[in-house]
């Protein structure tokens, strides 16, 4: 059973059916599942075998109060460091079983099934586990890659539709930083074609995730050039904080065509090319207007964990394809946006 990818010879990446991939997957012991009721509604007879702990649903359930939950019934469980924990959803989930298990009695052995486009090509690959703290995104969390992370693009078949086009941002963006083939290959697509084309998906998913594990298998910890893995979020965590009328896949959309103006604005993107990212993303169905006025977004950014001593690392589109990091005062960060307001 040959993965798709493998990060640092540590984490296997699998892309196809699950009912084929799990059980070689998983190592041999008792294994504890950690979901929610959604998932575990839709996926029942896969998760029969297993013990199962639930999450609630939504970013309100992405916190310390729940992993503490978590802790505790794993105790009751009497789960010890033989325990296998696997977590099997979305983003939410994957992140908060992520960050248990590698912080549960100093570190379980973890895996995921992503039963999300977002998971599929982002949240679930790359070895980040974190959970939210009084509304910032990700500000608890640590580096723990899981054993493997099986992609079974048939599992996004119950998906709503929204939830699926919030993995299409994310399936944009990773095309922007590394791959102008899979930019193209969205632009000839649409959003009904890819959720009822799925070997045309599988392909496009595959391609997304080989541009993320490219780039963690070079820059597992973000010390340089997993920076730009954040193309577009330094804004979508503002408008995350700011407001709940989006989700983190539409608030990364908004993200990517602002920093596209920005690059346009900074001369390192042509007009054309910054107007061909925003006219995919409005193909695709996305609302490129922010939530609440931009300039409170841009107070709110200041906040984000990328600043760094008043620095923000800013991620920008160079092209179609290529993305460059650069530096920036936090003070002069919304002077890239005079002309969006």
């Amino acid at each position: 059973m040959k993965p798709a990818f493998e990060i640092r010879e540590r984490s296997r990446v699998y892309v196809g059916p699950v009912g084929d991939l799990l059980a070689g997957a998983l190592p041999e012991g008792r294994v504890v599942v950690v979901t929610d009721a959604t998932v575990e509604r839709l996926f029942a007879p896969l998760l029969a075998p297993y013990e199962r702990l639930l999450v609630g649903q939504g970013e309100a359930s992405k916190t310390l109060r729940t992993v503490g939950e978590l802790y505790e019934r794993l105790i009751d469980l009497g789960a010890d460091r033989s325990t296998f924990i696997l977590g099997v959803g979305g983003g939410i989930v994957t992140d908060v079983a992520g960050f248990v298990a590698s912080t549960y009695m100093r570190g379980l052995r973890f895996g995921f099934v992503a039963t999300t486009l977002l998971a599929q090509v982002d949240a679930s690959v790359g070895g980040k586990n974190g959970v939210n703290v009084a509304g910032y995104k990700n500000m608890a969390g640590c580096f723990a890659q899981p054993d493997f992370v099986v992609c079974d693009p048939a599992m996004l078949r119950p998906l709503p539709d929204r939830e699926f086009r919030a993995g299409l941002a994310e399936m944009v963006k990773a095309a922007l930083i590394a791959d102008g083939d899979l930019f193209a290959a969205l632009e000839r697509s649409s959003f009904a074609a890819l959720r009822e084309a799925p070997e045309q998906l599988r392909d496009l998913i595959t391609a997304a995730i080989r541009v993320k594990a490219d780039i963690v298998g070079r820059d597992e910890r973000e010390r340089g050039e997993r920076r730009k893995l954040n193309l577009g979020h330094t804004l979508a965590h503002a408008i995350e904080k700011c407001s709940d009328r989006m989700n983190h896949g539409e608030a990364v959309a908004v993200g990517i065509a602002l920093m596209a103006g920005a690059a346009r604005q900074l001369g390192l993107l042509d007009a054309a090319q910054c107007d061909r990212i925003v006219r995919l993303l409005e193909r695709l169905g996305f609302d490129l207007q922010p939530p609440v006025p931009l300039e409170r977004l841009l107070r709110e950014a200041g906040h984000d964990k990328k600043n760094e001593q008043g620095t923000l690392h800013i991620v920008l589109p160079a092209g179609i394809g290529d993305c460059v990091v650069r530096d920036i005062p936090t003070a002069e960060f919304a002077t890239l946006f005079t002309d969006a307001r």
